[in-house]
C-alpha cells in the first residue's frame, strides 16, 4: 500500500503484517488485522497487487515499485481516475507486446478537498 500526502510525496506502507494472501487459505479470519488512517484533503492511498510491480517487459525487467511510486507522485495533482489511467497506460507501454502473467488490481483513493 502507498500513502500519498497532498504534495504527492509517496510513503510505502508494508501491509504484509496486516493480513494473509487471499486464496491461499479458505478462512483467513485469524490472520487479518487492520490499520486505520484518517485522510485529509488531497491525501490518499494506492492499493495494488504484485501483478503490477512484477509485470515484465520484453527485456524481462519488472515494472517495479519504484516506477509505480514515481507515477503516483508525478500524477498526484490529477483525479484518482486519471492517476489510475496514467499508471495503467504506463504499465501497458512497459510490457509492450508481452502478455501479463498475473492479474492486476489498482485502486487509487484520494480525499477530495
Amino acid at each position: 500500500m502507498l500513502y500519498v500526502n497532498q504534495a504527492g510525496l509517496v510513503e510505502r506502507i508494508d501491509t504484509f503484517p496486516l493480513g494473509f494472501m487471499i486464496g491461499l487459505e479458505p478462512d483467513i479470519a485469524d490472520f487479518v488485522a487492520y490499520r486505520e488512517m484518517n485522510l485529509t484533503a488531497g491525501e490518499g492511498v494506492v492499493l495494488y497487487t504484485d501483478g503490477i510491480t512484477e509485470a515484465f517487459n520484453e527485456q524481462k525487467k519488472p515494472y517495479g515499485l519504484d516506477r509505480l511510486c514515481e507515477m503516483v507522485s508525478q500524477h498526484w495533482s490529477r483525479s484518482a481516475k486519471e492517476i489510475q489511467d496514467a499508471i495503467i497506460e504506463d504499465l501497458r507501454r512497459h510490457i509492450g507486446t508481452r502478455k501479463l502473467q498475473d492479474d492486476i488490481t489498482l485502486l487509487v483513493i484520494k480525499q477530495r478537498a
